[in-house]
């Protein structure tokens, strides 16, 4: 019989299968990395900046298709919320397509990088953890502007949707914010870039390493502003959350579940409450 500590060989599963049930062990995860890891980790670079060129590529075609000027295109991907919200789906679909035939290619399954059939007991650890998510980001905060009291925590985060009018426009603001980006950025971050990281870096090296990679993401966020910092000091501690809730279960669920509750957070807070 095995023991606890011992990692586990890999359940195999077919590429193309539906997605496995069984979750993926803390000892397991290094095992379970077919790939180069190095391979890994500059896939997860190249998906993020290819996703969304080649998605402003395909949702440019389009405004051709209309004929219309380079004003009108530009103001129809820039402004309008159906076409933002195109954009972000095309891009999220070819992000999760790329990563699914990457593995495939690497003869595995998403149950590699911890995507596996939800459960309702995933679901419930992650809305458990929003809250103690917010209290250690808010300490964080509060340590990190004592010794930085210039920091500007009021800086206006750029995440497009600059007007949103009627119940449509809220729901597809709502499913291009809170619900399409956990489930990309979970499966890309926490499962493809952590999974890589961790096969040939200590645990704690490769926690802060994705982490870090997390945060500085999300700089470009301030838009003209310059490097929004207060975002990057955001998502790097929930990255460390997301991260320790995929080694406590094994899956992506929780932290997929908690990532959503917080951009529905900010949804709410930019578009509900401010607005309504």
């Amino acid at each position: 019989m095995k023991s606890q500590t011992e990692p586990l060989a890999p359940v195999a599963h077919p590429a193309g299968s539906a997605i496995p049930e069984t979750p993926v062990k803390v000892d397991e995860i290094r095992s379970t990395v077919t790939w180069k890891p190095w391979l890994g980790i500059l896939v997860v670079i190249l998906i993020f900046f290819a996703g969304q060129i080649l998605g402003g590529l395909i949702i440019s075609i389009y405004p051709l298709l209309k004929g219309w000027s380079s004003a009108q295109a530009n103001d129809w991907l820039t402004s309008s919320i159906g076409g933002q919200f195109a954009f972000i789906a095309i891009t999220e679909a070819l992000t999760i397509y790329a990563i699914y035939w990457f593995l495939r290619f690497n003869h595995t399954s998403l149950r590699a990088i911890g995507f596996i059939r939800p459960r309702w007991r995933d679901l419930g650890i992650g809305l458990l953890a929003a809250p103690a998510y917010f209290i250690i980001y808010l300490i964080t905060l509060a340590i990190i502007t004592h010794f930085v009291p210039d920091l500007n925590v009021a800086q206006h985060q750029d995440v497009g949707f600059s007007s949103v009018h009627g119940s449509v426009q809220l729901i597809l603001t709502f499913i291009s914010l809170a619900v399409l980006p956990p489930i990309t950025e979970e499966l890309m971050v926490r499962g493809l870039l952590y999974s890589s990281l961790k096969k040939i870096l200590p645990t704690i090296v490769a926690v802060l390493l994705t982490s870090l990679m997390f945060a500085v993401a999300h700089l470009p966020e301030g838009g003209s502003a310059g490097p929004l910092y207060i975002a990057a000091i955001d998502t790097f501690v929930l990255s460390l959350v997301l991260i320790y809730l995929r080694e406590k279960t094994g899956s992506l669920w929780a932290s997929i579940t908690l990532h959503a509750c917080k951009n529905s957070v900010a949804f709410l807070a930019l578009y509900i409450f401010v607005t309504h």
